[in-house]
C-alpha cells in the first residue's frame, strides 16, 4: 500500500503531489494512507472513458462481456487475503469482510451468468414483441435498448468499499458503460487495492473502469446527456448533486440511495413458543452489529405488539450480551469499529437525538467492554438498544448509521403500517409472521414504501439470506428518503444504464436493425433443408415450408386413448358440439404440435443436436377431423455459446390448416452444432 493513495486515470496511475488526508485504521487509529485528488484531470478522465473505454466495451457482445466479468470473478476470488487483511483496517471482522469481498464477487458471478442466460449474443436488446402498426403488415414497430455513448460515476458510501463499487460496474459494464469510480474516502484504500488487481489483470479493456482517489470537486461539471451518476450516501449530499446544473438542465441521469430508516415487524400471531419471535430477535441482533451497524439496509425500527414488547427487549438483550467487540482481527470478537472516530462521533449525536423520545434499554454510548483494542484510539462502540415513546418522532426522523435500533410498539396491523410509511421510503423493510392473511396484508401496506421485502417465517428461515442483504438478482433501492433510485435487479439493473427506443420499420429492414426474424419479412426456401445446416451456415430468415397432413378421427382418438387425455372436445361428440368454441370433435393441441413436428423435421444425425423447448405456444383455431394442416418454420434468432461447440436457434413456427388460417403458433428452440461434421481438436467443445 503506498503512504499517497494514487487514482487511476487515463490509463495510468497519478499520485497527488498534496499532502492529503490522512486515513486512518479505525481499530487502531494508525494511519494507513493519504488521499487526494489535487493536480488530477478529470475532465480528461471523462475523455478517456467516452473515447477509449466506450468504444472497447460496446465492440463486445453481452456474452463477451459477461464471459469477462466471469473471469474477473474467478481472478479476484482465487487470492484474496490480502484483501480480507486490508479489509480488517476498515473495522470489518472476518464475517464483516465477506458480506463486502465476497458479496461483490458474487455479484459478479451473477451478473456474468445472467448476462449469458438472459441477453442476446449481441449489441442490442429488444423490449417486448413487435407492434403491428397497419393492416397490411408492411409498418412495425419494435422498442429495443441501446448503449449510450458515455460514462457511468459511481459516488459510493464508506461502508462497502469493494461491494459498493462491484455491484455499480458490472450492470453498468454489461450495458456498455464504462464506470469512472469515486469511493468515500474513509476507505477509499481499500477500493484502490481492489482496483490495482484488476488493471493488473487486463481482463477488462483500457478505460473500463478508472478510479478517483480524493475530492470529485468539479467532475459532474464535464458530464452530459449520455451520462449518469449512481451515488450511495447521505441525503444532504445528494440534495447538492440534485441541484448540479448539468443534472438540471444538461440531462445528467443521477441515481441516489441515500438515508433509509428500515424496519422489521412482528406480526401478532407470533407467540412466546412460536419460533418467528427468535428469528426476529436473531435478525434485530444480526442487523445491529453486522459491519457494526453501518449498514444502508440495517433494522433502525423494531416495530413489536404491545404484548410482546417486555420480551423482545429482553431477549435482544441477552443475545447482545454476548456479542463480542474488539479489533476485528481476532477471530473472536463478532463486532468490530466503525469506521472512523468521526463517524462514531456521529452516531452518538443520533443517540442522543433518539433518546428525546427513547429510553436506552441496552448499552452505554460512551463506554464499550473491548478484547484487544484501545477504546481512545478506535471507533468503537456497544450496541445500543432503545425503547421509544408513545408517540416518539426521533425514531422516524433520525437515522444512527452504526449498531443502534430503537423498539417500537404497535396495538393493530394498521398502525404496524402506519408506523413503518413514517419512515418516508425505505430500502428494505421486514415482517416476520407465519400467518398468510399477516403477510399480504403487512406487504400490501409496506410495498409502497420500501424497495424490498422480506417476509421471514419458520418455512423459509433455513435458505433466507437476511434482513439487510441486497442480491443481485432483485432490486436494491428504495422511493422517498431512500433516495428514489434502483440499482441492481438482475437484467432490470443493466437496461436502466441503456436508452430505450421506439422503431418504426418495415419487416425486412426491423429484422436487419434488430437481427432478429420479424413477421412479414422476407424468408428464404432453399432446397437444404435447414435442419441440415451448421450454425455457420444457418442465416436469418432460412424457412421451410412442409407438404400437408389431414388429421383424422382414429389420429384423435389413438392420440387420446395413448395419452389419456380424454377430455370431451376430444372424445364425445355431442358434448364437443354443444360448445360454442368447438362445434364438434377437436384435435387435441399437443397433438397438431406433435403431428407439425413430424412435418418439418429432418430425422437424420445432423448439426441439430436437440430440441430443448418452445416459447409462446398458442392455439388459435380448432382443427376437425378432415382438416389438412401444414408448417411455416423459420430462423429468427441465431445466439452462438461463447464456451461451447454448439448455439441456439429460435425458429418461427406457424402451424396453418387448408384455408391457410393459423391454427398453432409458437417458437421452437434448438441446439446446433457451429460446424458439421464438427472438428477434432478445434479447441471447442465444452459447455461451461
Amino acid at each position: 500500500m503506498t503512504a499517497m493513495l494514487e487514482s487511476y486515470a487515463a490509463g495510468r496511475w497519478f499520485r497527488s503531489e498534496a499532502e492529503g488526508e490522512p486515513l486512518l485504521d479505525a481499530a487502531t487509529g494508525e494511519e494507513v494512507a493519504r488521499i487526494s485528488a489535487a493536480g488530477l484531470d478529470l475532465a480528461g478522465m471523462v475523455d478517456h472513458a467516452r473515447d477509449v473505454g466506450g468504444p472497447a466495451i460496446r465492440d463486445l457482445t453481452f456474452h463477451e462481456r459477461a464471459q469477462l466479468l466471469k473471469e474477473l470473478a474467478a481472478h479476484l476470488s482465487a487470492d484474496k487475503d490480502e484483501i480480507y487483511a486490508l479489509s480488517a483496517r476498515t473495522g470489518a471482522t472476518r464475517r464483516d469482510s465477506l458480506v463486502d469481498v465476497d458479496g461483490g464477487f458474487g455479484t459478479l458471478f451473477s451478473y456474468a451468468s445472467k448476462g449469458r442466460r438472459e441477453l442476446p449474443a449481441d449489441t442490442v436488446v429488444l423490449d417486448g414483441p413487435t407492434e403491428p402498426l397497419g393492416r397490411a403488415g408492411t409498418f412495425v414497430g419494435q422498442h429495443l435498448y441501446v448503449s449510450r455513448p458515455g460514462v457511468a460515476v459511481q459516488i459510493n458510501a464508506f461502508n462497502f468499499p469493494v461491494w459498493g463499487m462491484l455491484e455499480k460496474l458490472a450492470p453498468a459494464f454489461l450495458a456498455g458503460m464504462p464506470s469512472i469510480v469515486k469511493p468515500a474516502s474513509q476507505t477509499a484504500y481499500l477500493t484502490e487495492l481492489v482496483v490495482r488487481r484488476i488493471v493488473e489483470s487486463g481482463i477488462l479493456p483500457e478505460g473500463s473502469l478508472q478510479l478517483l482517489c480524493g475530492s470529485a470537486t468539479t467532475l459532474l461539471d464535464h458530464l452530459g446527456p449520455m451520462d449518469s451518476v449512481a451515488f450511495t450516501g447521505s441525503a444532504h449530499t445528494a440534495g447538492i448533486l440534485r441541484d448540479h446544473p448539468n443534472v438540471l438542465h444538461a440531462g445528467v441521469r443521477l441515481g441516489v440511495e441515500a438515508d433509509s430508516l428500515n424496519c422489521s415487524i412482528l406480526g401478532p400471531d407470533v407467540t412466546p413458543d412460536d419460533p418467528e419471535l427468535e428469528l426476529f430477535v436473531k435478525a434485530l441482533v444480526a442487523e445491529m452489529t453486522v459491519k457494526a451497524g453501518q449498514k444502508c439496509t440495517a433494522i433502525r425500527r423494531a416495530i413489536v405488539p404491545e404484548s410482546l414488547v417486555d420480551t423482545v427487549v429482553g431477549l435482544t438483550a441477552e443475545r447482545l450480551a454476548r456479542v463480542v467487540v474488539g479489533d476485528p482481527r481476532n477471530p473472536d470478537v463478532r463486532m468490530g469499529a466503525l469506521a472512523s472516530l468521526a463517524q462514531r462521533d456521529e452516531v452518538r449525536k443520533a443517540v442522543e437525538a433518539l433518546r428525546a423520545s427513547a429510553d436506552l434499554v441496552v448499552g452505554d454510548p460512551d463506554h464499550v467492554e473491548l478484547v484487544d483494542a484501545d477504546a481512545e484510539r478506535g471507533a468503537f462502540l456497544a450496541p445500543l438498544l432503545l425503547r421509544a415513546h408513545a408517540g416518539a418522532v426521533e425514531p422516524h426522523e433520525v437515522e444512527p448509521f452504526g449498531p443502534v435500533s430503537t423498539v417500537l410498539t404497535y396495538a393493530t396491523l394498521e398502525e404496524a403500517v402506519a408506523l413503518a410509511a413514517r419512515g418516508s421510503g425505505s430500502l428494505v423493510g421486514s415482517v416476520v409472521t407465519h400467518d398468510p392473511e399477516v403477510a399480504r396484508r403487512v406487504v400490501l401496506g409496506l410495498a409502497p414504501w420500501h424497495g424490498r421485502i422480506l417476509v421471514l417465517d419458520r418455512d423459509d428461515a433455513g435458505e433466507s439470506t437476511g434482513h439487510g442483504s441486497p442480491l443481485p438478482v432483485l432490486v436494491h433501492g428504495g422511493p422517498g428518503r431512500a433516495g428514489g433510485g434502483e440499482e441492481l435487479g438482475g437484467i432490470r439493473g443493466v437496461l436502466r444504464h441503456m436508452q430505450r427506443t421506439a422503431i418504426q420499420a418495415s419487416p425486412d429492414l426491423m429484422t436487419a436493425i434488430t437481427g432478429r426474424w420479424t413477421t412479414g419479412a422476407r424468408r428464404r426456401v432453399e432446397a437444404v433443408h435447414p435442419f441440415r445446416k451448421s450454425l455457420a451456415e444457418l442465416r436469418i430468415g432460412d424457412s421451410i415450408e412442409s407438404p400437408s397432413r389431414t388429421v383424422t378421427l382414429e389420429d384423435i382418438a389413438h392420440f387420446a386413448d395413448f395419452t389419456g387425455d380424454t377430455f370431451y372436445a376430444h372424445t364425445d361428440e355431442e358434448a364437443a358440439r354443444a360448445n360454442p368454441l368447438f362445434g364438434g370433435i377437436v384435435a387435441h393441441g399437443y397433438l397438431v404440435v406433435s403431428l407439425a413436428a413430424g412435418l418439418f423435421v429432418e430425422p437424420n444425425p445432423g448439426p441439430v443436436l436437440a430440441n430443448f423447448g418452445v416459447d409462446s405456444l398458442r392455439f388459435l383455431t380448432p382443427v376437425k377431423a378432415g382438416d389438412a394442416i401444414s408448417v411455416r418454420l423459420t430462423v429468427k434468432q441465431i445466439t452462438p455459446r461463447t464456451n461451447a461447440d454448439y448455439g441456439e436457434v429460435r425458429w418461427d413456427a406457424v402451424v396453418s390448416n387448408a384455408a391457410g388460417d393459423p391454427v398453432a403458433t409458437y417458437d421452437v428452440l434448438t441446439l446446433v452444432a457451429k460446424r458439421w461434421p464438427p472438428v477434432e481438436g478445434d479447441g471447442e467443445g465444452t459447455t461451461g
